[in-house]
């Protein structure tokens, strides 16, 4: 089982868990329909767009409605951490839930009680909690952006409002953040930092940089670093090694933009439909295989 746990921005919507298909617009769980704009949606959209290229894994989704109070994210994080020890999942990518050190801690625990580890991916609040956490060792890939690779950079912030201002100054690089992240130990095994260039590395240092092509109106698009995660996590799930996924979904996710050929009034769905002739060209032209 490919499984994506995360949030949708609606405090009525229930907790559900299931198959997830896209239907125009719209994703369709359990009966449910969730309009794909960006965040977890959107993430989950990229990555059954990407299956149809890649083949069916079977996408299945954990979601709950929250809209920043929590509630909805403790509901899904009991449901894990009663459930998940049973379930067989190879690949599990946690996105928006509200940051909570103990509940992210139950999860760890819920995760070695299964048969097998899946691989572990974290973006966004998860990655947050991680960190905060002190476990992002635990983790396969974290997918932050610039201002999020910041925070794990800085050993002293206990939440990202609070990291400080030196290391957030523009003479630090990416790759200096980078680095300092892995020395203090807030580095999952593989880091794929999303930015003006896309970043794959690890604890030995940059792998490998993506920067074409560049379409500048993607950088003001919401939901475009969620997409890039999403095909990363239906990569790693056919089995291919972490480096290489990441590093071919970046160049996938900055196709796919090309090929939407965005303006100011285009919507992350526009390049999420691009999303397969992108995969089926990268994946056609890659010779790391």
């Amino acid at each position: 089982m490919l499984a994506i746990v995360g949030t949708v921005p609606d405090q009525a919507f229930p907790l559900v868990s299931g198959r997830v298909t896209l239907e125009k617009e719209d994703l369709s769980i359990e009966g449910k329909s969730v309009s794909v704009n960006r965040g977890t949606p959107a993430l989950l959209a990229a990555v059954v767009k990407a299956c149809e290229v890649l083949g069916d894994q079977g996408v299945t989704g954990f979601l709950v409605g929250d809209i920043g109070l929590g509630n909805g994210s403790r509901k899904l994080y009991r449901y894990l951490t009663e459930n998940l020890p049973a379930m067989a999942v190879h690949t599990m990518a946690f996105h928006y839930l509200q940051p909570d050190v103990d509940w992210h801690n139950k999860i760890v625990f819920a995760v070695e009680a299964m048969e097998q580890k899946p691989v572990m991916i974290a973006d966004a609040g998860f990655m947050y909690a991680a960190k905060m956490s002190g476990q992002a060792g635990f983790y396969d890939l974290f997918t932050p952006d610039a201002g999020e690779l910041a925070f794990l950079a800085d050993e002293t912030a206990p939440h990202p409002f609070y990291t400080r201002g030196f290391i957030l100054h523009d003479n630090n690089t990416v790759e200096d953040l980078i680095h300092r992240a892995y020395h203090h130990e807030n580095g999952a095994s593989y880091l794929l930092v999303k930015g003006m260039a896309d970043h794959v590395a690890n604890a030995g240092g940059v792998i490998a940089t993506v920067d074409a092509p560049a379409v500048a109106a993607m950088e003001a698009m919401g939901g475009t670093g969620d997409t890039l995660t999403g095909i990363a996590t239906a990569l790693v799930g056919t089995g291919m090694a972490i480096p290489r996924a990441a590093k071919l979904a970046a160049k996938t996710n900055r196709l796919a933009g090309f090929y939407a050929d965005p303006t100011p009034a285009t919507q992350i769905i526009d390049v999420i439909r691009e999303i397969p002739r992108a995969l089926a060209q990268v994946l056609n032209e890659d010779d790391t295989k």
